[in-house]
């Protein structure tokens, strides 16, 4: 459990962001997709590439708690409680060019959109206002098919996020497919990432060593 990769934009730590470390509490935004209860399993996946931690929010919410008052957004989904001090929310519209959407092809609705929760002010300075819906052209099964990991979020999409928040540099506790950190340093802001899985480190490092190169991208 150790430091896993450094550039001059990106640090990226191997190991659990609650005990082995906690280096991204001295971040100034937290942008995250922690795990929030889905236990997400897709038709796709095999069992070992399940979301350690996913059976319930404690992880997210401890996470929460130890970053405090400072400005975060974290991905979550109605089916489970909001955090406790969520100020507004933005949706991630995943329809475009995909379709209706995943989850029971019976159901008569689809399921394509995720919540994403804003907690503190944030403020838009001089910056142009986002619309609280954003829509990406890349699927789920798309971009786990690219990267390697069952629930990779679109570069393009966190950008948009990174786009909002004020300057500073950047913590992902719960890098994942290291989207985050991917976002930021093609952006030219410093991120502090953690990731419990070293499968999901070599996945991160291989994206950041690309120079901001990535195909992962699309958003409307």
């Amino acid at each position: 459990m150790s430091l896993y990769y450094q550039d001059d934009y990106v640090t990226l730590y191997h190991g659990d962001c609650l005990t082995d470390h906690q280096e991204w509490l001295g971040a100034d935004v937290l942008i995250t997709d922690p795990p929030y209860g889905m236990a997400y399993l897709s038709g796709w996946d095999s069992k070992d590439r399940a979301i350690k931690n996913d059976l319930e929010t404690s992880a997210r919410d401890a996470a929460l708690e130890l970053w405090g008052t400072k400005l975060a957004a974290a991905f979550g989904t109605w089916k489970e409680p909001r955090p406790t001090g969520t100020r507004h929310l933005v949706i991630w519209d995943k329809t475009l060019g995909t379709g209706a959407g995943m989850g029971d092809l019976d159901a008569a609705w689809g399921n394509s959109h995720e919540e994403i929760y804003i907690l503190g002010e944030w403020k838009r300075g001089k910056r142009s206002r986002h619309s609280s819906v954003i829509q990406t052209k890349d699927g789920l099964r798309s971009l786990s098919g690219k990267t390697g990991h069952p629930t990779p979020k679109p570069v393009g999409l966190m950008e948009k996020i990174i786009d909002m928040a004020p300057s500073g540099i950047i913590a992902d506790p719960f890098a994942g497919s290291g989207s985050t950190l991917v976002a930021a340093k093609a952006m030219g802001r410093k991120v502090i990432g953690v990731e419990l899985e070293e499968k999901y480190c070599e996945i991160i490092a291989k994206r950041c060593a690309q120079d901001v190169l990535d195909i992962f991208g699309g958003v409307a």
